[in-house]
């Protein structure tokens, strides 16, 4: 079935790319692809819109094609859009939406009762993460690149106000080697006053959070959800799962440990990991 490139981004990114193809000197896919070093069937499938070119091909095949300015901004742009409905892409289309909001929040409140959340991984800790997940060196890689920009917001002049809520659990859930965990609850304890870190006790007979983490992000564009799953996380504004979040993290931040007391019971779990 044929890519319709008014709803699909891929397809519009081949339609654009062939028509720069036809108003080249290189006329035919077999010249386009001779031209660049491609077989014409990757151009085929480029201009299909069944698959989008990594960006070094992609810039190869504007400069054989001699599209400048406002043109190659365009298609670029489109490439941006595409490269994020591909299975491998680094940032799935649904995902970027949230990462303009945390990135413009002046609120974030999270809840993880599994592992330290991503604002406050070293990059130790996030590499061991997507390493455990079965990601490539080059995925790794480019999610370690991800993980560790959306960290910036914690630095930036005027810098949220992050609410962080883990269950204690996470303080001796070995993610890497035992290194990587002194160094990331010696980063927890090094946080800067914007971001308050509070622990619920694991000898507590449950909490409300346990189906899973939460992180709710309020800005300039209104509130956000990312709703972690197992398989696929969630990514929504619906207000009735924005108010079910809220009540949530509520929930779980009032059997928390306040700001002092859960200080010390990092510390204690930090000397713990010193010893192994």
């Amino acid at each position: 079935m044929a890519r319709n490139p008014e709803t699909d981004p891929k397809a519009l990114l081949g339609e654009l790319l062939r028509l720069a193809r036809q108003q080249s000197s290189h006329k035919t896919q077999d010249a386009l692809g001779r031209a660049i070093g491609l077989e014409r069937t990757s151009v085929v499938r480029f201009e299909a819109g069944d698959r989008v070119p990594n960006v070094d091909v992609l810039g190869a095949l504007l400069d054989a094609c001699d599209v400048a300015g406002l043109a190659r901004t365009a298609i670029e742009k489109m490439w941006q859009l595409g490269r994020l409905t591909e299975e491998d892409a680094p940032v799935k289309v649904w995902f970027s939406g949230y990462l303009t909001a945390e990135a413009a929040a002046h609120s974030v409140r999270i809840w993880q009762p599994l592992i330290v959340p991503g604002l406050v991984q070293t990059p130790a800790y996030a590499r061991a993460v997507f390493t455990a997940m079965g990601m490539s060196e080059d995925q790794v890689a480019e999610q370690l690149a991800i993980r560790l920009g959306r960290q910036s917001i914690i630095t930036r002049p005027k810098p949220p106000n992050i609410t962080i809520v883990m269950w204690e659990p996470v303080l001796y859930h070995q993610v890497g080697t035992a290194d990587i965990m002194r160094d990331e609850l010696t980063h927890l304890l090094e946080l800067p006053n914007s971001v308050v870190v509070q622990v619920v006790p694991g000898n507590m007979p449950g909490n409300a959070g346990l189906g899973g983490a939460v992180t709710l992000v309020e800005g300039p564009g209104g509130s956000v959800l990312l709703a972690e799953a197992l398989i696929e996380d969630q990514v929504t504004t619906d207000v009735d799962l924005l108010i079910k979040a809220g009540a949530t993290f509520d929930a779980v931040r009032g059997d928390a440990l306040p700001r002092a007391q859960t200080r010390n019971m990092i510390v204690e779990a930090l000397e713990q990991w010193k010893t192994r």
